[in-house]
């Protein structure tokens, strides 16, 4: 049964021999390694905005991964949220 890639830079060969490595591997380990690439992923999504946002301090680039990621209306949210928790540290 031949498997479609999710990626057009990836043989099929190449791929079903992925998929064969992390069949062979122990729940544990395909929990751990998912969770590293996941953190790798958005440790990469946020350098992208740095670099394309040099004005950008620390909470705007977590601002925008979230826009990106999740949406304008969660990022919304979290941008009304921190303003509340700002204005209630203030008094």
């Amino acid at each position: 049964m031949e498997s479609a890639t999710y990626t057009t830079d990836t043989s099929v060969e190449a791929f079903e021999v992925q998929l064969e490595c992390f069949r062979r591997m122990a729940p544990q380990e395909r929990i751990e390694r998912m969770s590293s690439w996941s953190t790798q992923l958005k440790k990469m999504a946020m350098e992208a905005i740095r670099r394309r946002h040099p004005e950008f301090d620390e909470q705007q680039v977590q601002l925008k991964y979230i826009e990106l990621t999740y949406g304008l209306e969660i990022a919304q949210g979290y941008r009304t949220w921190l303003t509340e928790r700002a204005g209630e540290r203030s008094q």
